[in-house]
């Protein structure tokens, strides 16, 4: 009796998929194992083109920023014409090239630089791929993004670069970082910042024999004492913090050079410029006594401008986001809206509905410790998936006020 025939495929379904923990472990592992530090992403950027390309349905390039984009067209009668929807994850860590780069696998624990912030979120963002190309077509064209210069000093500019390109398609971002703490964050709130590198540059000496004259060093250490004593509001939030300082040749001598970098932060965009007119009148007055003792020099730049912006917490986006996690089985309690510095930033400054969302458990980010645990991966992804469809439907429909349910299991 001839062997039955094989069950034929069903068709393309929305239903969350059952998610590949291992191998979605096992990308994650393989991204972190290439060094990308914030302006020098491009061989992590080849890569996940290259498994982008590989999938089949996406049309993938690259600009120079390096950003990877890998367009989904959609399906629906606002493919195309409509704007669509972007998810995005950032290419870029904050250590340098020469770092130890050393991961392990633990059972459901993984080890490494950056293996949360953010390769789960590039390999979050490839496991939504894989699962996109095995669905229906979605009803507008989804934009896939794998961006640089998050970190630091990158000061968000793969994300403004993406945007810039694609001015006018998109009507919706998503956010991927990879490990969150112990409660689900939905960051629909941009923190803003503005930052400065602020030189001091003198005539310098010996310090004996040249005793008297200006050093850089003791000009910045005037202005910095001054920086540590500003009171800032409450509320709204408001922080500052010299986070780097150098400067100098050795302990005998008088510093011709020297240089340090402010941050300043703050949720609301007109006590931010108001902290930013006060550091830069601060330096101008400290220049103006340099320049009175003839021998010494001082001045600044900026360096990073992260604007601030928000949805409100009822908005439809925000709201998905938050049903996506109820359909995930996470209890209300433990899902918080947030705000933080994210590339969220951009696209809510440019007034274009964005959220920020996490994937997994983990900690000691920005540490050579870094871990995450996927015990919650399975969640995160499940809100990732069901987001995406529930925001593709929004911008399809017209983006009305109220968003489709996310993810429904017979849809």
């Amino acid at each position: 009796m001839p062997a039955p025939a094989p069950p034929k495929p069903g068709p393309p379904s929305r239903a969350v998929p059952a998610w590949d923990i291992d191998a979605v472990a096992a990308t994650c592992l393989a991204v972190q194992g290439i060094p990308a530090p914030t302006f020098a992403e491009q061989a992590r950027a080849d890569w996940v083109a290259e498994r982008l390309r590989a999938l089949g349905p996406f049309e993938v390039t690259l600009d120079r920023a390096p950003n990877v984009y890998a367009r989904l067209p959609g399906a629906g009668p606002a493919a195309g014409a409509g704007p669509g929807l972007m998810v995005s994850a950032h290419l870029d860590t904050v250590f340098p090239a020469e770092t130890d780069l050393g991961s392990r696998r633990e059972g459901p624990i993984l080890h490494g630089p950056g293996i949360g912030d953010n390769c789960m979120g590039l390999a979050g963002l490839l496991a939504l791929a894989e699962a996109l190309a095995a669905a229906p077509r979605p009803p507008c064209d989804v934009w896939l993004v794998a961006n640089a210069a998050e970190e630091g000093l990158g000061d968000l500019a793969g994300m403004r670069a993406a945007l810039d390109r694609l001015d006018g398609r998109i009507g919706a971002c998503l956010v991927l970082e990879g490990s969150k703490h112990h409660s689900w964050p939905l960051t629909h709130r941009a923190l803003g910042s503005r930052r400065y590198r602020i030189e001091a540059s003198a005539d310098g000496g010996h310090s004996w024999g040249n005793f008297g004259r200006s050093s850089a060093i003791h000009l910045l250490a005037g202005l910095a004492a001054e920086i540590a004593g500003w009171q800032v509001p409450a509320r709204p939030r408001c922080s500052f913090n010299i986070g780097v300082i150098q400067g100098g040749t050795s302990v005998n001598t008088i510093a011709e050079t020297a240089w340090l970098l402010l941050d300043l932060r703050s949720e609301d965009p007109s006590a931010l410029e108001a902290l930013a007119e006060r550091a830069e009148a601060l330096v101008a007055r400290h220049a103006a006594a340099a320049a009175r003792a003839g021998d010494a020099r001082l001045g600044c730049r900026r360096v990073g401008d992260r604007p601030a912006g928000e949805l409100p917490a009822d908005h439809p986006l925000v709201e998905a986001a938050r049903q996506a996690l109820l359909a995930e089985g996470v209890p209300p309690e433990r899902i918080a809206s947030r705000i933080s510095s994210t590339d969220a930033n951009i696209p809510l400054a440019r007034g274009i509905p964005a959220v920020c969302i996490h994937l997994t458990r983990g900690g000691h980010a920005h540490r050579l410790d870094e871990w995450l645990s996927l015990d919650e991966l399975p969640t995160g992804l499940g809100q990732l998936w069901r987001l995406s469809w529930a925001a593709a439907d929004w911008l399809a429909a017209g983006a009305p006020a109220e968003v489709p349910a996310p993810g429904r299991p017979d849809s």
